[in-house]
């Protein structure tokens, strides 16, 4: 059964009650208890990647040690990074 006041809102059916969403304002800040983490895949090769993977690692120095590493054993010069942070959600008030 769809909702009289605004056709366009999802609805359930009667038996199973109705949902609409509301909107609100969330912000993200980086978790300051967690460390964040650094990782690259080595993506040199023309037919297929390398695949070679640092792992996670916690400062840039230590990946860029790796790159080094990998890069003086193959000749390998193309690599992927990638950084995670955790963030905290803080959601406003709503709407």
């Amino acid at each position: 059964m769809p909702d009289s006041a605004n056709t366009d809102a999802p609805a359930r059916s009667a038996a199973r009650g109705r949902f609409r969403f509301r909107e609100y304002h969330v912000t993200t800040v980086p978790d300051t208890m967690a460390l964040p983490t650094v990782a690259a895949d080595c993506v040199t090769g023309e037919d297929r990647n390398c695949g070679a993977t640092s792992g996670p690692l916690h400062t840039p120095d230590e990946l860029t040690r790796w790159i080094a590493s990998h890069c003086a054993a193959t000749g390998h010069e193309l690599y992927e990074q990638t950084t995670r942070t955790l963030l905290r959600a803080e959601p406003g008030a709503w709407q």
